[in-house]
Formats: C-alpha cells, sequence, structure tokens
C-alpha cells in the first residue's frame, strides 16, 4: 500500500561538493544516531492472587529503559536493556508507559494498558482473520489480562503471549486444518480456554501487477516452458537496484533455446491509456537478452514484445517502453513480424524469456515487475504550509516571504540544471539532468531557535535525496524519503542535525547530492525553518489536494473533483462519532469528532470490481490509529445473508502509516483488502479511530479508481 511515510536516515559521506569559495568543509563519517526502534515489552502475571505483574522491556538500540508503573505516587524505575522489572498491583486498569533510551540519549517510547483481575476470566472468544498463510487471533475475555495463543503448528509448540485488546498474527509453513488453543489469564488462579479450527488455505490469488512475490494470498507459480524451472526464494544478493530483503522470483535455464515462463494475470494489463512502461527488477552475472511479451488479448489485440540487454552486473532495472519500443512478435502464418506497433488494448499473459534463441544455463531473479509510464512532472502544486508566518524562516515558498539574498542555483560546477515553473499558480523549483545541487542562502542564517525545517519534494525518478544543511560548524546530511509521482511533505526534527555536531547558528548553505547521480529530476517547494509547538493547527488551513484521475476511472462517493454516486447517510444510526459537513477553503469535508466509529452507506450497492484502489484525503491532528473497513454484502445483495465479506485496513501514527496535522491522501489498493472476498455489492464504509472516543478525524475525496 502507499501510505505517506516520513523517514529520517542518516547516510556516511565519503565526498561532498559544496559553493563555498574561501572556506573548507570538512566532510565526517559518521555513525547512526537514530532513536531506539522496535520498543515493545513482554508481560507476564503471577496466577496466585497476588497482582505481582513482571516487565521486560526490549528494543533495538535502546541501552536503558525507563518504566512509569501507572500508579500514582510510584516511582518510575530504570533498567538496563536485558533487565526485568516488577511491580505488584491491586485490582484495576493501568496505564504502562516505558522510554527506551538510546546511547546518544534519543528516546522512543511504548505505552500498554495492563488489566488486573483476581476475578476469574470470563465469556472468553476469540476471531480469527486468515490471508494465504497467515493467520491473525484476536481474542477477547472479561477479567483477562493476557492470552497464551497457541496455532496448532506443531505438538511442542511454545505458545504466544498477548495482550488484552491485541492481535497475534502467525504464518503456517502449508495449508491444512489447524486447531487454534487460547487461554485467558488474570491474576487469579484460575484460567479458562478455548479451541476452534481454522483453514488455512494458502496462496489461491491470481497474480497481478505489480508482481512482489511478498504477498502470502498469491500463487506466483510460473508456467514455465521448454526446461526452464522457477521458485519464490528469498533475495540472495541485497545490493545495485535492489536491496530490500524480501522474496524474488528465481528463473533456471538449462541451456536449451526459448526457455522461458508466464503469467495469466488475473487483471488484464491495460496499454489503452499513457502508462505503457513495463519495469522489471533483474538479476544476472553475466550479459543477456531478457524479453518481455504480452499476449491473449481481451480483444483479439496483436501480441507485441520488446528485448531489453542486462549487463550482467547483479540487480538492474530494466524498462520496456511499449509506447516507443515495442514490436509485433511472431505469430505462424502472419506478417508484420518485427514491426514497430503500439498496444493499445488489454492483454491477459505476460511471457518472459531469458536469453530466448540463445544457450545461456543458470539461475536468474527477477522482481517488481509494474506498470508505469505515468507523470514524469508534477501537475499540481504541493499544499500551502499552515504554519504562522512569525514562526517561519522562510528559504523558498509563495506563503511567506523569501530573502532576496538566496541564490537557489549557485555555480559549483554541477550538471544541475534549475527551473522556476508555475503550477496552479504556485511556483516551484525544478531541478534536471541532476548529480548535485545547492542552495546560497547569501549570508547566514540563525536558524538555532527553530525545532523543524520543511520540504516538500515530488520526483519521480528518486525515492531518496541526502539533504545536506551547511553551517560554518559543518555539514550534515539526512535522507529525503520520497513517494514516486507524489508531493512528500517532509518535516525533519532540527535535532537530526544538532545531534550530529551542527550548531545551526549560521546556515548559509543547502546541498541536494541525489543518489543514483544519473541526471534525474526532482522539485521543491515550501522549504523553511518552523516552530512546531506554535504553529500547529487544530483544524485544516488548506483544501485538501485535488485528486488528477480521470472521472471516467473513478466512483466517487464524496469529492469536489467528480460527480458523487448517491449516499444515503455518512452517519448510520450505530456510529458512535459525531459528524459535521464543513467547507474549508472553499472546498466540502466532512469532520467526525469524538470518533470510535462512523459508517457511511450508499443509497445502491456500489460495484467496484473493476476498481483497483480505495482513495481517501485523511486531516487529524490527534489520532494514534486509523481504521478503514469496507463491506461487501455479496451477491444476494443483504447484510448476514451468507455471501457477505469485509476486510479492515489498519494504519498506525508510530508506523509511520500518516501523519498528523497535514493533508495525507491514503490510496490502497484494493488487493491489500484480503477478508474482502467481493467487491460488486459494497454497502458500507466504516472509519474508525484511536484513542476510541477522543478523536477527530476530517475526510475528504473518497473514492474508488483504477
Amino acid at each position: 500500500m502507499k501510505i505517506l511515510k516520513l523517514l529520517v536516515a542518516f547516510i556516511a559521506v565519503v565526498t561532498v561538493f559544496t559553493g563555498c569559495e574561501d572556506d573548507v568543509i570538512t566532510n565526517y563519517a559518521f555513525q547512526d544516531i537514530s532513536a531506539p526502534t522496535g520498543v515493545t515489552a513482554n508481560f507476564g502475571i503471577t496466577q496466585d492472587d497476588t497482582g505481582l505483574v513482571t516487565i521486560t522491556p526490549v528494543g533495538e538500540g535502546a541501552s536503558t529503559f525507563t518504566i512509569y508503573y501507572g500508579v500514582e505516587g510510584a516511582e518510575p524505575q530504570t533498567i538496563n536493556a536485558g533487565e526485568t522489572t516488577s511491580f505488584t498491583y491491586t485490582e484495576g486498569e493501568y496505564s504502562i508507559r516505558i522510554v527506551a533510551t538510546g546511547s546518544t540519549g534519543l528516546t522512543s517510547e511504548f505505552n500498554q494498558v495492563v488489566r488486573v483481575s483476581f476475578t476469574a476470566p470470563e465469556n472468553l472468544s476469540f476471531e480469527t482473520a486468515v490471508s494465504g498463510l497467515t493467520a491473525v487471533v484476536t481474542p477477547a475475555a472479561a477479567n483477562a489480562t493476557m492470552f497464551d495463543v497457541y496455532f496448532g503448528a506443531s505438538d511442542d509448540e511454545e505458545p504466544v503471549t498477548v495482550m488484552a485488546d491485541s492481535s497475534v498474527e502467525f504464518t503456517y509453513a502449508e495449508p491444512g486444518e489447524y486447531s487454534v488453543r487460547v487461554v485467558a489469564k488474570g491474576a487469579s488462579v484460575n484460567t479458562i480456554e478455548l479451541t476452534k479450527t481454522i483453514t488455512i488455505t494458502g496462496a489461491v490469488d491470481p497474480v497481478v501487477l505489480p508482481v512482489t512475490f511478498d504477498n502470502p494470498t498469491v500463487n506466483y507459480a510460473f508456467g514455465v516452458f521448454n526446461g526452464a524451472s522457477f521458485e519464490v526464494v528469498t533475495n540472495p544478493d541485497l545490493s545495485g537496484a535492489n536491496t530490500t530483503d524480501s522474496n524474488v522470483g528465481a528463473i533456471t535455464n538449462s541451456g536449451v533455446q526459448f526457455e522461458g515462463g508466464a503469467y495469466n494475470l488475473g487483471e488484464p494489463v491495460d496499454f489503452s491509456g499513457a502508462n505503457k512502461t513495463i519495469t522489471m527488477k533483474f538479476w544476472s552475472t553475466v550479459e543477456v537478452p531478457v524479453l518481455l511479451k504480452f499476449e491473449g488479448g481481451v480483444n483479439g489485440e496483436r501480441q507485441t514484445e520488446i528485448t531489453k540487454t542486462h549487463s550482467g552486473s547483479g540487480w538492474e532495472v530494466l524498462s520496456f517502453d511499449f509506447a516507443t519500443e515495442a514490436i509485433k512478435s511472431f505469430i505462424d502464418g502472419n506478417q508484420g513480424v518485427g514491426e514497430a506497433f503500439v498496444p493499445s488494448g488489454q492483454y491477459a499473459t505476460m511471457v518472459i524469456f531469458v536469453d530466448g534463441p540463445g544457450t545461456t544455463a543458470g539461475t536468474f531473479y527477477i522482481d517488481d515487475i509494474e506498470q508505469s509510464g505515468g507523470a514524469t512532472e508534477p501537475m499540481i502544486a504541493a499544499t500551502a504550509p499552515t504554519a504562522a508566518e512569525a514562526d517561519v524562516l522562510s528559504v523558498f515558498s509563495d506563503s511567506y516571504t523569501d530573502p532576496a539574498s538566496v541564490n537557489y542555483f549557485p555555480d559549483w560546477g554541477q550538471s544541475t540544471t534549475y527551473e522556476q515553473v508555475d503550477l496552479s499558480g504556485n511556483a516551484a523549483i525544478k531541478y534536471g539532468n541532476a548529480n548535485y545541487q545547492g542552495i546560497d542562502l547569501g549570508g547566514e542564517f540563525d536558524a538555532s531557535s527553530y525545532e523543524f525545517i520543511h520540504i516538500d519534494v515530488w520526483s519521480a525518478d528518486y525515492a531518496s535525496i541526502p539533504f545536506f544543511i551547511i553551517d560554518t560548524s559543518g555539514e550534515r546530511p539526512v535522507n529525503l524519503e520520497v513517494t514516486a509521482g507524489e508531493w512528500t511533505s517532509i518535516d525533519i526534527p532540527l535535532s537530526a542535525f544538532t545531534d550530529q555536531g551542527i550548531s545551526l547558528s549560521n546556515v548559509f548553505q543547502f546541498k541536494f547530492d541525489v543518489q543514483p547521480n544519473n541526471g534525474g529530476t526532482f522539485y521543491i517547494d515550501n522549504l523553511y525553518f518552523y516552530n512546531a509547538s506554535a504553529s500547529v493547527p487544530d483544524s485544516p488551513q488548506a483544501a485538501a489536494p485535488a485528486p488528477s484521475f480521470d472521472a471516467a476511472n473513478v466512483i466517487s462517493l464524496f469529492s469536489d473533483a467528480y460527480s458523487d454516486v448517491n449516499m444515503a447517510t455518512w452517519r448510520t444510526d450505530w456510529s458512535a462519532a459525531t459528524l459535521e459537513d464543513l467547507s474549508i477553503a472553499g472546498n466540502a469535508v466532512k469532520k467526525y469528532s469524538a470518533l470510535n466509529f462512523v459508517g457511511a452507506e450508499p443509497v445502491s450497492q456500489i460495484n467496484a470490481s473493476a476498481m483497483t484502489h480505495f482513495s481517501t484525503d485523511m486531516w487529524t491532528g490527534d489520532a494514534t490509529q486509523i481504521r478503514i473497513k469496507l463491506v461487501d454484502f455479496g451477491a444476494n445483495g443483504t447484510y448476514q445473508g451468507g455471501d457477505d465479506s469485509e476486510h479492515e485496513i489498519v494504519l498506525n501514527f508510530d508506523n509511520g502509516d500518516f501523519i498528523r496535522n497535514s493533508w495525507v491522501t491514503l490510496d490502497i489498493p484494493l488487493a491489500d483488502f484480503t477478508g474482502l472476498t467481493s467487491q460488486s455489492n459494497i454497502a458500507q464504509l466504516i472509519f474508525s479511530g484511536g484513542p476510541a472516543g477522543e478523536t477527530t478525524v476530517y475526510i475528504d475525496n473518497v473514492y474508488f479508481h483504477n
């Protein structure tokens, strides 16, 4: 799923370029100084009616843990990593806070509610959600503090312990029927348990683009021919264009001609629009031609293909542009083989040949086969900032006053080109043919009194751009993690720089050092320092970004950009939330306050079977969790008619799934709603927020699209 994330990462720098003529800027190699990650804790409660709870915190990069027991008057205790603490509770519910501190002094927090009851657990139940080989168990019981879950995978299985109001996930090795046993425990000596049988179906879903080999519900079996073999394996070489520790496809050639394989796609590849480029990550240690062919035209379209040569350098990205490079494939008795051909229809079969007419033997790896060729430049402006000008030191933004001394294109000998472009009446900076690029402030700025630096970035070429602040005390980078083809709004705590020894008292330059420096393009806007404590509004000040999908490819429930279907309600009578219809910057918005959960229902059930994504824009200043559920009533169109299906997507602020105090576009593939077995009779959309009943969320642009 494409969810907006802010990832601050530090990189080691060997050589840097600056535009400073008189000063020599020292280059530094430095260690990762990020805060501890993965902070959690293992809890245990003695079942002897004493209320003794043991707490064992864990977290990567943590040196010490400070435990706040959630009891008024109880002193917090600091322990070293690997140690355990305990506390004796009376009956009640307690919010335990754990602060993990790393060697650099940076901290991360984990919070857990623990219920202590000396009454035996009662009314045990649990729900299971199965997706491919993975099962998620969510237990519930009155008076229970925690649950031991046995997934029935082996006779000597150790249970997985999960706290109340939580879920636990397990992936089985193979399909089959398994007995899941849950034991509910509290402070009482008595426990209760419940066993259910679940069916694990394994990977049965058809292959659709993009092909990642990581979805446990998809059957990635490749229809090989002429001696080739295929299997899904873990990426054997985390380098080059594929450094992700994930699954990849392994094609092994035996050494005869025209070895290959094919996928019969669950959804045809559509070349009718502008998206006519297919990219594929491919691994080989020898130079080899790779042929990508599409056949099985839905309406009898002519078969088409492209051959690309891999250099043999490991992981590379091969790009097949069917708008400019495609030719007609060989067909017995059909003329025109090899002629240029631009496909404009839909194809149900994708074929791959490695060294088709040749006899090269060996194993080759493929990954991340996806269709692209969409926008190569931003069509809309970045979202206007909302910070008050009194709290801002601006470098470039239409919303604030920029210093006249700033030079956005100093001559440092770079190959990069510079242009100011107009996007919907808003200026942005375009850097093309990039290798590195700087901004010279024309003097020294004192940014030491500010908390954050903000920048909006758009690029179809770069996923990560090292960004340097250059001060008289030195220079240090932070990675700007960019979502391809979208404006990415990034807020960086200035502690990310001061913790590396940059004073920020005399900032005179910025630098972008793109990786790889291959002549790509990126755009920037709204570059400024600011103080969040004084600037964060409690509601959106600007409209959500306008959607740009063609109306013919959209089913809209709520948006000023499209014609909406008729909705019966945006707040059902069983909802637990307050609804207000507002106008923000002239744009209609739904505001849900005191949000626990809220249902929206169309007048007529929606057939979204031809759609690929569910999208909405969301703004919240206080949510820790957002959940989005789609409910389909099945072919009979009735609630609980026996063929209902539903699935809920859970987004957590702590995981970076969304950010606060900014419009965030959630563009979720419908394939991620794995429990939604049908999309032809969608009858309900349910938004939920956490903390339950304490959250305010603004919603705009709710629609399905392909």
